[in-house]
C-alpha cells in the first residue's frame, strides 16, 4: 500500500513538474500583454521592453519589482512625486520610484524613452528592427553594461520575444498561448481568453470616469455616459510626437482637458508644463499643442507668414520656439498680435526698417 502511495505521488509531482514554468518563462507569460500595450501606444517594440523587464527585474524576481513594482529600475528623480523606496544600485541607499501596479512601471518605462532627448533617435529606428534598438540604448548611455546590447539580443533570441512585435494587444494571449502550448491546461490564463468568463478589450480598458447628474431621461444619461467615456478613452491613447525643431518632444490635445490630467498621465508637474507652454489657464481645447519639455529659442526655419486669427502664442507652440524669444525676434510688445500674412522672422532677428 505504502509503495502504491508512493508510485502515485511520484506521478502527480512529476505532472506538477512539467507543468511548472522556469522563472523568465513566467515572468514572460505575465507581462507580455504590457509589453505589447506600450508598443502600440510608444513605438517601443515589446521585445526590447520585455527583454530590458526580464533583465532588470532578474525575471521578477528582483527587490524593486517585487516590494515596488518596479520593473525598469528608473530612479525618482526631480520630478517624481509618487512613492519611493531606498535601494542599493550604483550607490548606497538611492531612491527609486514605487508604483500601485506593474503597469504603470511598463507606461512610466515608455515615457522615460520617449520623453528625453537622448533617446530620440531610437524612434527613427525599424520597430521591428530589435538588434538596432538593442545597439541604440546601450549608445545613448541607458546602461554602463559594456555587454548590455548583446545580453538583451540574446534573451530576445532565446525566448523568441521578437514574435511579439509582430502582434496586437488583442492577439497577444493567443501568441504567448502558441509559444507555451501547455498554458491550455492553465485555467486562470485561459479565462482571459474565453468571452465567456472575461471581460472585453474595451470594458478592460476602460476608465473610470464621474458623470454629473442630470435629470432627463434613462436613455439620454446612457448617451452621455458612452459620449463621456469615449472622450476619457481617447485621452489616454496620446501618442507623444517628435517635433522637427530638434526633436522636441510633444503631444496634441485630441479632446478638451486640463493641464492636470496631461501632467498626471505623463509624470511632468503642472507647473512645468504651464512654464514650458506659456499658459495662462489650466485649460487645454481640442487639437493644442502641448510640449513635454522647454522650447528652444530659435526655430528650424527661416521665417513663416502668420494666418489670419492666429497670436504670436499660435506660432510659438506651432514651431516650438519661446513666446517671449519670438516677440523679441520680431521686434513687437508683448501680447501685440501679427496682422495676417505678416512675416514672422523664426531664427534670426527682423531686421530694422
Amino acid at each position: 500500500m505504502k509503495r502504491l502511495f508512493l508510485l502515485v505521488s511520484l506521478l502527480v509531482l512529476s505532472k506538477f513538474s512539467a507543468q511548472a514554468w522556469a522563472t523568465e518563462d513566467q515572468y514572460i507569460q505575465k507581462f507580455a500583454k504590457y509589453a505589447v500595450e506600450e508598443m502600440e501606444k510608444y513605438k517601443i517594440p515589446a521585445s526590447i521592453t520585455l527583454a530590458q523587464g526580464l533583465l532588470e527585474t532578474g525575471g521578477g524576481q528582483s527587490r524593486l519589482a517585487q516590494e515596488g513594482k518596479n520593473h525598469f529600475g528608473i530612479k525618482c528623480k526631480e520630478d517624481w512625486t509618487g512613492k519611493t523606496m531606498k535601494h542599493t544600485d550604483d550607490a548606497p541607499n538611492e531612491c527609486f520610484r514605487v508604483y500601485e501596479d506593474p503597469r504603470q512601471s511598463y507606461e512610466d518605462h515608455s515615457i522615460f524613452l520617449s520623453t528625453r532627448k537622448y533617446y530620440t533617435n531610437l524612434f527613427n529606428l525599424n520597430m521591428k528592427d530589435y538588434k538596432a534598438w538593442a545597439h541604440g540604448l546601450k549608445k545613448a548611455g541607458y546602461a554602463t553594461n559594456p555587454r548590455y546590447a548583446s545580453i538583451l539580443i540574446s534573451k530576445i533570441e532565446k525566448y523568441r520575444l521578437y514574435e511579439y512585435d509582430d502582434t496586437s494587444s488583442t492577439e497577444v494571449l493567443y501568441a504567448v498561448l502558441k509559444m507555451y502550448p501547455d498554458l491550455k491546461d492553465d485555467r486562470a490564463f485561459m479565462a482571459q481568453l474565453e468571452p465567456s468568463k472575461t471581460i472585453s478589450k474595451k470594458a478592460k480598458d476602460a476608465v473610470t470616469v464621474e458623470v454629473p447628474y442630470k435629470q432627463t431621461s434613462y436613455a439620454q444619461q446612457q448617451k452621455r455616459v458612452e459620449r463621456i467615456k469615449t472622450k476619457a478613452e481617447i485621452l489616454n491613447s496620446i501618442l507623444i510626437k517628435t517635433h522637427p525643431n530638434d526633436g522636441l518632444r510633444y503631444i496634441v490635445i485630441p479632446e478638451d482637458t486640463n493641464v492636470k490630467f496631461i501632467a498626471d498621465k505623463f509624470r511632468v508637474s503642472e507647473s512645468r508644463l504651464m512654464k514650458w507652454n506659456e499658459l495662462e489657464s489650466d485649460v487645454l481645447k481640442k487639437n493644442d499643442i502641448v510640449f513635454l519639455e522647454s522650447k528652444n529659442s530659435s526655430g528650424n526655419t527661416a521665417v513663416y507668414k502668420a494666418e489670419s486669427g492666429e497670436d504670436m502664442h499660435d506660432i510659438a507652440q506651432k514651431f516650438g520656439i519661446k513666446l517671449n524669444k519670438l516677440y523679441a525676434k520680431n521686434r513687437m510688445d508683448e501680447g501685440q498680435k501679427p496682422s495676417a500674412g505678416q512675416l514672422i522672422y523664426l531664427i534670426d532677428k527682423k531686421p530694422r526698417n
